[in-house]
């Protein structure tokens, strides 16, 4: 991360798959209600989000759907929020079809989507070390510039007044 800035990393884990009749009964779970009052105190949101058979990932997409419930809500959680959506991918595309597929529902949603840039991390399994942290040097430059240039966007958005 930059300097001054700080990542909070966050699981959907925890979510169950989305029901309106449980809903209706019981409200937003306590996972989701948390996982909403993080995104809502966040400068901005990162998605990194892997590609299943050339989409997003519905376990991932059930999340999204869950944390814009109640409708209400979703200005509190997403709109003009800040979000850059990354991902990696063992396969030679780097998840650019699951990160097509998020526009739109980040549009929907009325989130800030950052237009400088993509993060797709194509062979992904090759750039691990032994220890379980990235090791290609490419692939961290990409990644360090993919964060500086959307921290400075979280950070320019933030130094707007709302209109």
């Amino acid at each position: 991360m930059p300097a001054g800035s700080q990542l909070q990393l966050e699981s959907i884990a925890a979510i169950p798959l989305y029901n309106g009749d449980d809903e209706a009964a019981g409200g937003v779970p306590p996972a989701v209600a948390r996982l909403k009052d993080a995104i809502a105190a966040a400068d901005g949101l990162l998605l990194v989000s892997p590609e299943y058979n050339n989409s997003l990932p519905g376990v991932t997409k059930n999340a999204i759907d869950w944390l814009s419930r109640p409708a209400s809500d979703v200005a509190r959680v997403f709109r003009g929020r800040p979000v850059a959506i990354a991902g990696a991918s063992p396969g030679g595309f780097g998840t650019i079809l699951s990160q097509n597929a998020w526009l739109p529902v980040f549009r929907t949603l009325g989130a800030d989507l950052w237009p400088g840039g993509r993060l797709l991390v194509s062979r992904a399994a090759g750039l691990i070390g032994p220890d379980g942290e990235l090791a290609d040097r490419d692939t961290l430059a990409a990644v360090e510039k993919f964060m500086a240039g959307f921290v400075s966007y979280v950070r320019l958005r933030s130094a707007v007044p709302p209109a």
